[in-house]
Parts: structure tokens; sequence; C-alpha cells
């Protein structure tokens, strides 16, 4: 009894998550073409979907990845002025 409950009690935060996270991923896709700061809304919706799903993981880090290799190269470019 006990495990089943615990188990409920996994799949009620996983679909919790899932909604707040998915929602808030929406808006900040949203705000790409609204005025808002979809920059910043987008990884906050991945971060929450992150915290349960794999997959919005691995997109986060690519996201990470793909921000530090740009900054870097905005850098190079600046150094070379």
């Amino acid at each position: 009894m006990l495990r089943l409950m615990k188990g409920t009690l996994g799949q009620a935060k996983r679909a919790v998550v899932a909604i707040v996270g998915g929602t808030v991923l929406l808006i900040g896709i949203a705000l790409v073409v609204l005025p808002g700061p979809a920059f910043l809304v987008i990884p906050v919706g991945l971060a929450i979907l992150a915290s349960e799903f794999l997959w919005a993981r691995k997109l986060l880090e690519v996201l990470r990845t793909r921000l530090e290799s740009w900054k870097q190269g905005k850098e190079k470019s600046n150094s070379d002025r």
C-alpha cells in the first residue's frame, strides 16, 4: 500500500512539473513573437521540465553549450578590435 501511494505521489509530481514547465515554456515561445523576455523565460521553462525529464535536461545542456560558444566567439571578436 505504501509503495502504491509513493508511486502515485511521484506520478502526480511529474504531472505538475510537466504542466507548470510546459506552460512556462509555451509562454516563452509565444514571447519570441510578442514583446517580452523570451530568452529568459524559455530556459526557465526548460529548467523546470529538466527537474523530471531527461529530454529537457539534454536540451538545456545544448542551449548552455551554444550560449558559451557564442559568448567566447563574441569575446574573441571584441578582443580583435
